[in-house]
């Protein structure tokens, strides 16, 4: 079982190389962190974008890209087809999103001829390590899926269990976060919650445990549970934080890595295979963490 970002990019190592993608790779963060990867020998590389600009990024940042291999295009769009094709023609295995709009992306992404679509939405999985918790912690879905009906819920929570599964977590703890531990019907989130969890106990979200509705603190600090007389096999022991909606999931993250000085990696799940879609806010660390964990991913793609 995976435990920290170094033990992220050590069972990357073990798996061999794989093959990403970046659509419009012209990006500093990019570049260095695939640059580290590389190195690491995680990766082989395909740059898709303006040749010109890549090799003056790289000559600013002392990176020899000459290894890599490089795809000329200087439309965005046109260079996040070229990128999305390789993938979903099997000669890559990784999709990364370099200095392109994360709407104009997914837009092919989600192509009917080429595209990676699946028969489940994707989502975003921010995993964190932060200093106060004894594990890694999964938040999903803070990136991609605004409002979630119980259906959508149901598939962002199957795709975290699927890349934990892939990190030796075989059957990761889920709490389906709320701001009240008891169903009320007034509050949505707290029916799914319950719908959620019953979905789990009859095999319909598969190797997981589901509990929920269940308010941050008692998801992830027992004592908090014990106070509220709340006994759960997930309480205080969560590897994955369902949120309710966009902007929770959004807030959560961001104060986890910028207050709780987590650190951070994240993928888009879901797909044919795993998209690297990091923030701006991120720094090249981030996205090499990120890679490493959609290289990882890649092999546990069910």
């Amino acid at each position: 079982m995976v435990r920290s970002m170094k033990e992220i990019i050590d069972f990357s190592k073990n798996l061999g190389k794989k093959k990403i993608a970046v659509a419009v790779a012209q990006d500093e963060d990019v570049l260095q962190s695939i640059h580290q990867a590389y190195n690491l020998g995680l990766i082989d590389v395909s740059l898709v974008g303006d040749k010109e600009k890549i090799f003056q990024i790289a000559d600013k940042l002392n990176i020899d890209v000459s290894r890599y291999d490089i795809v000329k295009e200087l439309d965005k769009v046109k260079a996040a087809r070229i990128a999305v094709d390789m993938v979903s023609s099997g000669r890559a295995d990784v999709l990364m999103k370099g200095m392109i709009n994360t709407a104009d992306l997914l837009k092919v992404v989600l192509d009917k001829d080429i595209g990676l679509r699946t028969n489940r939405v994707l989502s975003h999985i921010a995993v964190i390590e932060i200093e106060n918790y004894h594990k890694l912690l999964f938040v999903t879905d803070g990136g991609m899926n605004i409002a979630p009906d119980l259906k959508q819920k149901a598939d962002i929570i199957q795709n975290a269990v699927n890349v934990a599964n892939s990190l030796g977590i075989e059957k990761p703890k889920v709490a389906v976060l709320a701001s009240v531990e008891m169903i009320n019907p007034a509050m949505q989130c707290t029916l799914d919650a319950a719908a959620l969890s019953k979905m789990a106990d009859r095999g319909q979200i598969k190797n997981c445990i589901i509990d929920g509705p269940l308010a941050m603190d008692n998801a992830i600090n027992l004592d908090a549970a014990k106070h509220k007389g709340i006994e759960s096999e997930v309480a205080g022991d969560a590897d994955i934080l369902l949120v309710p909606d966009i902007e929770a999931g959004n807030i959560l993250l961001k104060s986890l890595v910028f207050l709780g000085k987590g650190t951070p990696c994240g993928i888009i799940a879901g797909s044919k295979a795993p998209i690297v879609v990091t923030s701006r806010a991120d720094d090249y660390k981030a996205k090499l963490y990120s890679i490493a964990l959609a290289s990882i991913a890649c092999v546990n793609k069910n």
